[in-house]
């Protein structure tokens, strides 16, 4: 059998179809090699050898002792049998039971006068110690006679390290343990994927001796180096993966876009009312180096919510447009997209109306494109950029549209990226006669190691300081439930905010309308149990909310909604009407999450916020102190006081460090899978790596993949390598990564 195939195997052939069935459609182990790769997570001891006198309850035990009798008991009308054994050493008594199947081979091993080494938890039954389904040895008769045999016997036993697999229902762990003890002398086929100069220069175990060590280890110093070489692995390959995208991105030709003087840019400049932040400078210089060059741009633009991303991305696309091509923004959602169009053409002024009366002879036309415009708009639009009269185009999804054709696209701007499936952003990157250059943007902070991880194929850029003139928001925890009077506290401070001239925002997790309550309906849940409804009343709404606040604390205020299900030309007035200060209060879902801009909003209130994510707590409390008055971000909520969701609120409320916050959110979440198969569900691809704890590893793991590849490509002289990325980027990780 060659090497590879071994690992290929399915485990139809050595397991059975009926355990093959349950792996495959329970863990998703369907080869020889995932079941190889299906490691341990964690590892028990049978625990000291003990007298039967002296069995501590409640922990897990070795004896040694003699069967006294053993006997089947029927019970449940003689449908369920239990195998009873009594135990002696000379000293005291012991009973262990076995149940179901599991009786048949101790009913025939364990006959009188047999010695054996049994090993399990002590718990006790009718105030009898008992072990229930203990593991056991028989010593042989030539063992029995050899006090010093049945002593190195009983410690190789008692110290043995059991490994216990995450398991499923349909298979437990022991159970997993035995088919592993079947397909692990294929572990001598493992295709080793490190360089052997790396291997040995890092004093790594071999893989085949890293996959018996971490299945059948018989020190803790065994399981220490099989998970140190195989951690390497994981971040060794992905990095190689991640590089050889660089390396191929470098290779592409692109149209260089450097700034030109006197042009766009620097009318832009010259109109500023205020200076940028050095970090906007920086960054600034890193995008505009990378336009320079003729082969794409790949920039991951990473910042602090208010921290001016905008303002960096809004220069860079002056700069393409200066050098003779088109620039288009990709917005999550058209409240968005009509803000960035709002808030760009407002700062460019006279700038955007090129070609228009009253426009700047520098100008550019800058256009909105979304999916809801009137047909002439539409159309005019998509004039505009075939024509290249057109500089800029802020849109949604309405841009990746086959019928919206550029006259030279140069750089595409992704704005909060993980809003895009990968297709959508290619589909946008495919429409440049050459590929464009491409900058994401994401107000999402992102710890480094998930940097090096989820987008090692981009460049980062960070932008962590905010701009002069930003107010501090104050955060709290407010417990609806525990302390009735804060919410009312609550609602008088959104008040005192609208007497002092500012406005504020309520963010509820639900809608509340029919169409929303169809949908709940049509998936028809189960009923909840009557001492789960209070855990499970469904999330506050919007519609609910605004109308209580409209006629209980906030009356005399003027209350606005805005939700996802309005028409588009209902939610861009509502935002207008409030940006021009001619609502007070505006109660609404997430839709206001990213990107909205409204200064004089000194408050919000998110109500059931233990229903948001960490990240998604700190993206809305963004939208406050954006002027220079100071924030207030209330988080209310009912959830128990010692539970994790207010532990998380607590942490939200005690740092405006966004990525202080983004690590908290992934060491509760833990990582997913880096390579994206999270969201189908799919096992991770990760299994001893972490992206939270490992970033010592990942950053060495780079560095490495990083010479390998620039010194050999297409791995041409590593074969085992290239087998070990082929087994790792199925087809869809592939896609992913490649137009990640």
């Amino acid at each position: 059998m060659d090497r590879v195939s071994a690992f290929d195997e399915p485990l139809k052939k050595l397991l059975g179809g009926a355990t093959a069935k349950v792996m495959a459609e329970h863990l998703d182990l369907h080869t020889v090699g995932d079941l190889l790769h299906h490691y341990p997570r964690r590892y028990e001891e049978r625990g000291r050898l003990t007298a039967l006198t002296e069995l501590p309850l409640d922990e897990h035990v070795t004896v040694v002792a003699q069967v006294a009798d053993a006997r089947i008991m029927m019970f449940n009308n003689g449908r369920g049998k239990r195998l009873e054994v009594t135990l002696t050493d000379g000293s005291g008594r012991l009973q262990l039971v076995f149940f179901g199947h599991g009786v048949h081979k101790p009913h025939k091993e364990l006959l009188p006068g047999r010695r054996a080494m049994f090993a399990g938890k002590v718990s006790v039954f009718n105030r009898k110690m008992q072990l229930a389904h203990p593991t056991y040895q028989l010593l042989d008769a030539k063992d029995t006679d050899d006090p010093a045999e049945v002593t190195e016997a009983v410690d190789a036993f008692a110290g043995q390290l059991l490994p216990i697999y995450p398991a499923c229902k349909q298979l437990d762990s022991w159970r997993i343990a035995k088919a592993v003890d079947t397909v692990l002398p294929s572990a001598q086929d493992a295709v080793d994927p490190l360089p052997e100069a790396l291997r040995e220069g890092r004093g790594f175990v071999p893989l085949p001796e890293a996959l018996l060590r971490i299945h059948r280890p018989q020190t803790k110093a065994d399981i220490a180096a099989a998970r140190d070489r195989l951690r390497w692995d994981e971040a060794f390959v992905l990095q190689v993966a991640l590089a050889r995208r660089r390396y191929a991105d470098t290779q592409l030709p692109a149209v260089a876009r450097r700034s030109v003087p006197g042009g766009l840019l620097d009318a832009f400049d010259a109109k500023l009312p205020f200076t940028l932040t050095e970090g906007q400078q920086k960054v600034t210089g890193e995008i505009f180096g990378d336009l320079a060059t003729e082969h794409p741009m790949h920039r991951l633009l990473q910042g602090e919510v208010g921290s001016g991303k905008t303002m960096v991305a809004l220069r860079a696309m002056l700069t393409v447009v200066d050098a003779g091509g088109q620039a288009a923004m990709l917005a999550p959602t058209e409240v968005l997209a009509q803000q960035h169009h709002r808030s760009i053409t407002e700062m460019m002024g006279e700038l955007a109306e090129g070609g228009m009366l009253g426009g700047s002879d520098l100008g550019t036309k800058v256009v909105l494109l979304t999916g809801s415009m009137g047909t002439a708009a539409r159309r005019q639009a998509l004039l505009d950029l075939v024509t290249g009269e057109a500089g800029i185009v802020i849109g949604t999804h309405a841009l990746i549209e086959d019928k919206v054709q550029f006259h030279d696209l140069g750089l595409v701007v992704v704005d909060e990226q993980h809003r895009f499936g990968v297709e959508q952003r290619d589909a946008l990157r495919s429409k440049g006669k050459q590929p464009p250059h491409l900058l994401v943007m994401t107000a999402t902070p992102i710890p480094r190691t998930v940097a090096m991880t989820v987008f090692g194929d981009l460049e980062t850029s960070v932008l962590d300081q905010l701009p002069a003139g930003r107010s501090p928001i104050a955060s709290h925890v407010v417990p609806a439930k525990d302390k009735p009077h804060f919410l009312s506290r609550a609602w008088e401070r959104v008040r005192e905010e609208v007497e002092n001239g500012h406005q504020a925002y309520v963010v509820c997790p639900r809608i509340g309308d029919d169409a929303e309550e169809a949908a709940k309906k049509g998936k028809g849940k189960k009923k909840a149990a009557p001492e789960d409804d209070a855990e499970k009343r469904p999330p506050l709404a919007v519609l609910d909310i605004a109308d209580q606040l409209a006629k209980g604390p906030l009356s005399g205020l003027r209350v606005e909604v805005l939700h996802g299900r309005m028409q588009p030309d209902d939610k861009d007035d509502v935002m207008r009407r409030f940006a021009a200060g001619e609502a007070d209060v505006l109660v609404a879902t997430t839709v206001i999450e990213v990107g909205v801009n409204v200064p004089n909003a000194t408050a919000m209130v998110i109500m059931d916020a233990d229903r948001f994510g960490v990240s998604q707590l700190h993206q809305l409390r963004g939208r406050v102190g954006r002027g220079s008055a100071p924030g207030l971000c209330l988080l209310v909520s009912e959830a128990h006081e010692a539970s994790p969701a207010r532990a998380r609120l607590s942490a939200v409320a005690a740092t405006l460090d966004g990525f202080e916050l983004s690590r908290i959110d992934l060491e509760q979440r833990r990582e997913g899978d880096v390579l994206g198969q999270a969201q189908s569900g799919v096992r991770s691809s990760l299994r001893v790596l972490s992206v939270i704890d490992d970033e010592e590893v990942i950053a060495a793991a780079r560095e490495e993949a990083v010479r390998v590849v620039a010194d050999d490509p297409e791995l041409e002289r590593l074969p085992e390598l290239r087998t070990a990325l082929d087994a790792l980027l199925d087809k869809d990780r592939e896609e992913y990564l490649d137009k990640g």
